[in-house]
């Protein structure tokens, strides 16, 4: 039987990410809310905590799905809320993490500003915001905003 593994995300809105990890096959569980680091990424910042299954899915694969998901090109006002990052849980999976980006990023030949980081801390959202594109499909931000994000991942 594999071992699960997890792996934190964070770049945009919580929901958004929540709901792009949830869409694909081989994550287990999404853990919607904010993750802290070291140094100067210790404050927290909205992401995700996902739980996935290796033999399912690959790290490359969810990272790419992380990339092309939110605004993992600009260092806009706000990324002190929307820390664009992977956070990983241990050196190993830092540094392929590290590289995994590198490698999207020349076979994109794109300026990708997300870091790979030390996961060190979550704090959950509360239990009303939680699978929030699931229960509020409807909803318009969910419409404008998640739904096109889905359709990225789809294509993966």
């Amino acid at each position: 039987m594999t071992e699960m593994k997890y792996i934190g995300f964070g770049g945009g809105c919580h929901w958004c990410t929540e709901a792009v990890f949830q869409s694909i096959k081989g994550v287990d569980t999404v853990y919607q809310g904010w993750i802290g680091s070291i140094g100067d990424e210790r404050e927290w910042s909205e992401a995700v905590l996902v739980r996935y299954n290796p033999d399912r899915v690959s790290l490359a694969t969810l990272i790419e799905a992380h990339l092309l998901t939110h605004s993992s090109e600009s260092n806009h006002s706000f990324r002190h809320k929307y820390r664009s990052a992977v956070y990983t849980m241990s050196t190993d999976e830092n540094e392929q993490s590290s590289g995994i980006i590198k490698s999207l990023a020349a076979k994109t030949n794109t300026d990708y500003i997300c870091q790979a980081l030390p996961f060190r801390k979550f704090k959950s959202n509360v239990n009303v915001f939680l699978n929030y594109y699931q229960t509020r499909k409807d909803a318009p931000f969910c419409t404008r905003y998640i739904e096109p994000k889905l359709r990225i991942t789809q294509q993966l």
